[in-house]
């Protein structure tokens, strides 16, 4: 594979893991804060192998895309953390229950008035696979991505040539 279709191929696997996580929104598992903050570098990375496909400059659009896979996975990594309690997660969207034992759903979500309030916190686990929540499953497959994501770099950059092999012969041939 070029590294054209390697930085496409891993827009792809970004695209499929959205999805997903759509399927299983529509499932009825609602997303935490800390979930939705997993989604955004999963979009962008998938616009940057929308450019690439478009002719825009790939290595700029891949290092774009290695940088999203490794965003979202650093933030599925926290993410799984404050779900094993190996930390504190935001305030915001952790804690126990007894702060907002008082509240109403309508004082927790003002906007949610008309419908169930749906407040998933991100310290819960609503959903796991072989001892791994979906915040697991996203850094697993998101650090994979951002390995292919690099290796499509690497590849581009072999087949336009590294300023390092351009300098090395040229080093070389001085020194014979």
């Amino acid at each position: 594979m070029t590294g054209k279709q390697l930085g496409i191929f891993a827009a792809g696997g970004s695209a499929a893991l959205l999805l997903g996580a759509f399927f299983f929104q529509m499932l009825g598992y609602a997303p935490c804060a800390m979930c939705i903050w997993q989604r955004y570098p999963h979009g962008v990375a998938i616009v940057a192998g929308l450019l690439i496909a478009l002719g825009l400059p790939v290595i700029l659009m891949l290092v774009v895309g290695a940088l999203s896979a490794l965003t979202t996975a650093a933030i599925g990594v926290f993410h799984t953390g404050v779900e094993r309690d190996w930390w504190e997660g935001p305030t915001s969207c952790t804690g126990s229950a007894d702060a907002l034992s008082g509240l109403s759903g309508t004082a927790l979500l003002p906007s949610a008035t008309d419908g169930p309030v749906n407040l998933v916190m991100c310290d819960d686990v609503v959903w796991e696979f072989l001892s791994l929540s979906m915040a697991s499953w996203n850094a697993t497959f998101s650090g994979i991505l951002a390995v292919v994501w690099i290796l499509a770099i690497q590849q581009v950059m072999r087949e336009t040539g590294t300023p390092e092999k351009q300098v090395m012969p040229a080093t070389k041939a001085r020194q014979t």
